[in-house]
C-alpha cells in the first residue's frame, strides 16, 4: 500500500509500504466540532472561576492581550473575530510572546491576526527575550529569576489568548506558558529549560515535572495581577474543539482534560519502525520539528527505528542545539556532555540523544546532510528511500505511522 503524509505547507511524501507489516496511520482523535464563534461565545459567556470578560476589563487603563506566536496552531483571528462585538479591539496592545523564538514573519502576523492585522498593526509588541525591557520579580523554588516583560507587569488587564495540546517537556502548553517562556528573559527561560533535561519532565506529566512546577512558580509572582484566560483546544484539522475562558489555571485544567480527548491516541502494539511526522506549521525548522521525534518515541519497541518527516523550512533553528548533538558519536556521551554544561536549546538535543542510545534515528528533511550525519541521525531526501532501507534491515518490521506526531501522543497496551 502507499502512505502519502503532508511534507511543508502543500507538499506531501509517499512510501510504499506492504500490508503485511503496516500497522496504521494515527492522527489525533477525531472529536465533533460545533460552531467555532458560537463555541467561543459559549466559553465567554460562562468562564471559569472568573467574572464576565466585559466586567473583567471594566476600568482597564493600561490592557494587554498576550498571544502565541507563529510557532503554534493558536486561532487567535478566530479569538479576535469573536471578540470584536464585545470589545473595541483597538484598546488593547498585543504582547506577542515569542519566547526565544525569532519575531513573527509577514506571513505569521497575517496568520496570527487575521483581518485585524492592519488594524491593530501598531498596537503589536513582539516579545524579545535577550532586548526586551524585563523585570525582576523574584525566584522560584527552584532558584530560576523570574524576569518578565515590563509590558505584562505594568498592565492592569492581562488577558491571554492561547492554546493547549501537550508539549514534550512541559507536559502540555497553555495557561502558564504564556508567562514562561512566553514574556519572560532569556537567562529566566534558559534556567527553566535546564530542568528539562531528565526524564521526569515528559508530555502529559504536570505532577512532578520540574519544568512545570517552575512555570507555575512564576505565576506566584505575578500574583494579584488581574488576568483573564482564553485557551483552545483544537481537532486534528486546526478546528476549535473547545474553549476554556476565565482563571487561568482553573481554565487550563479543563483545558487539559479536553485535551486528553484529542491528543492520546491508543495504539494496538509498539512498531518496530515509526514514521512521525511535523507538519507545517510545526516543520519551520529541526528544533521545532523535535516534538514529532520526541512524541513517536512513545510507539517505538527499544532497538527500532524512528523516522521524522519534516521540511525544516527555515534551517536548524539553533546552532547551540546542532553542536551539542554533534560532541560526540556517543549518543550517551552526548546527554552526559549536556548535564555538565547547560545552555538554552541544549535540552532538546538531550531528548534526541536520548532516543538515540536505544534507536536509530532516520531524518527526511531539506537539510544538509552532512549535518543530520554529524549529529547521529541518518539523513535522507525522501521517505520512500529510508522505509525502503529500513524494511531491508527488518523485513518483518511492524510500522506505525503518526501522522501528526507533533501533536500526537501514541498510548499502546499497558505492559507492551
Amino acid at each position: 500500500m502507499i502512505v502519502e503524509v503532508k511534507y511543508g505547507r502543500d507538499g506531501s511524501m509517499k512510501a510504499e509500504i506492504p500490508e503485511s507489516n503496516y500497522i496504521g496511520t494515527y492522527y489525533p482523535n477525531d472529536v465533533v466540532c460545533g460552531d467555532a464563534a458560537a463555541e467561543i461565545g459559549k466559553s465567554l459567556d460562562a468562564p471559569i472561576e472568573s467574572e464576565p470578560l466585559e466586567k473583567f476589563l471594566e476600568g482597564g487603563k493600561d490592557i494587554v492581550f498576550i498571544v502565541n506566536d507563529g510557532t503554534r496552531p493558536t486561532p487567535t483571528a478566530m479569538v479576535l473575530d469573536a471578540l470584536e462585538s464585545r470589545m473595541d479591539l483597538r484598546v488593547p496592545r498585543y504582547l506577542i510572546a515569542t519566547g526565544t523564538h525569532r519575531a513573527p514573519t509577514e506571513e505569521e502576523y497575517r496568520n496570527i491576526f487575521g483581518r485585524h492585522l492592519d488594524a491593530l498593526r501598531d498596537r503589536i509588541v513582539v516579545h524579545d527575550a535577550k532586548t526586551s525591557e524585563c523585570v525582576n520579580l523574584g525566584t522560584s523554588k527552584n532558584g530560576t529569576p523570574m524576569e518578565v516583560n515590563r509590558i505584562a507587569v505594568d498592565a492592569d488587564r492581562l488577558v491571554i489568548i492561547t492554546s493547549v495540546e501537550p508539549h514534550y517537556f512541559a507536559g502540555w502548553t497553555g495557561g502558564r506558558k504564556s508567562f514562561l517562556p512566553g514574556v519572560a528573559s532569556y537567562r529566566t527561560v534558559e534556567a527553566n529549560h535546564k530542568m528539562a533535561v531528565g526524564m521526569e519532565a515528559q508530555a502529559l506529566a504536570l505532577k512532578g515535572n520540574p519544568v512545570h512546577e517552575d512555570m507555575m512558580d512564576a505565576l506566584e509572582v505575578v500574583k494579584g495581577k488581574r488576568i483573564f484566560s482564553i485557551q483552545t483546544v483544537l481537532d486534528r484539522h486546526h478546528g476549535i474543539y473547545k474553549v476554556a475562558s476565565g482563571e487561568l489555571n482553573a481554565a487550563f485544567a479543563q483545558a487539559v482534560k479536553w485535551g486528553e480527548e484529542v491528543f492520546i491516541v491508543p495504539i494496538p502494539e509498539k512498531a518496530d519502525i515509526v514514521i512521525s511526522v511535523a507538519p507545517y506549521p510545526m516543520d519551520v525548522d529541526l528544533y521545532q520539528s523535535q516534538k514529532a521525534l520526541d512524541n513517536g518515541k512513545w510507539a517505538l519497541k527499544e532497538g527500532g527505528t524512528i523516522i521524522m518527516v519534516s521540511k525544516c523550512r527555515e534551517g536548524i533553528g539553533s546552532d547551540a542545539f546542532l553542536k551539542q548533538l554533534s560532541t560526540s558519536k556517543d549518543p550517551k556521551q552526548v546527554v552526559e556532555n549536556i548535564r555538565k554544561e547547560y545552555k538554552l536549546g541544549y535540552h532538546k538535543a538531550a531528548k534526541m540523544a536520548e532516543i538515540a542510545i536505544w534507536a536509530k534515528v532516520c531524518c527526511v528533511t531539506d537539510l544538509d546532510p552532512a549535518l543530520i550525519s554529524g549529529a547521529n541521525m541518518t539523513p535522507y531526501k525522501t521517505l520512500a528511500d529510508a522505509v525502503s532501507d529500513a524494511l531491508k534491515a527488518n523485513p518483518a518490521a511492524r510500522i506505525i505511522v503518526l501522522a501528526e506526531g507533533s501533536v500526537t501522543i501514541p498510548r499502546p497496551p499497558e505492559g507492551a
